[in-house]
């Protein structure tokens, strides 16, 4: 219910220009959601909504890239050093050495970083490959991987 919930205030804001929580509220009653403005004002800071400039010049609410690209930041890099044994690269290619299994997770999470310089990705269990545009762009990943390795990110 509440997953649904959430899914309905990320696309309720991004089609109307939703300025208090009591409107956000009588949308989501409208669509079928009996809710109290206390659960809506947990759902606001949940989804991490700020208000931002609107259309009319009110505030309206929005999601927060800012936090947004904090949130994955911070699921790379959990995921990421808790897979990741070393990182060597071989042309446009890097090899990432995993832990068993768990391979995949990692190139996902190096797929949501979404880098230009990264064509794609290939994982087998304990091992990743990445594709890279040039031999410059893996040796700048390599070294970037290996410094979130090292913690120093």
């Amino acid at each position: 219910m509440k997953k649904k919930r959430h899914e309905l205030i990320l696309k309720l804001i991004e089609e109307h220009e939703i300025t208090t929580q009591e409107e956000l509220l009588l949308l989501l009653q409208k669509n079928g959601f009996p809710v109290t403005q206390a659960t809506v004002s947990r759902d606001i800071k949940e989804l991490q909504l700020v208000k931002s400039p609107g259309r009319n010049g009110q505030t309206k609410y929005m999601v927060s890239h800012h936090e947004t690209m904090k949130s994955q930041e911070k699921k790379f890099y959990a995921i990421f050093s808790q897979s990741v044994i070393s990182v060597d690269y071989a042309g446009n290619i890097c090899a990432v050495k995993c832990y068993a299994g768990t391979a995949n997770a990692a190139g996902a999470a190096i797929d949501a970083m979404d880098l230009s310089d990264i064509v794609g990705t290939l994982a087998g269990d304990d091992t990743l490959f990445v594709l890279c545009r040039t031999e410059e762009s893996a040796k700048n990943l390599r070294s970037q991987l290996e410094t979130m390795l090292n913690g120093e990110a």
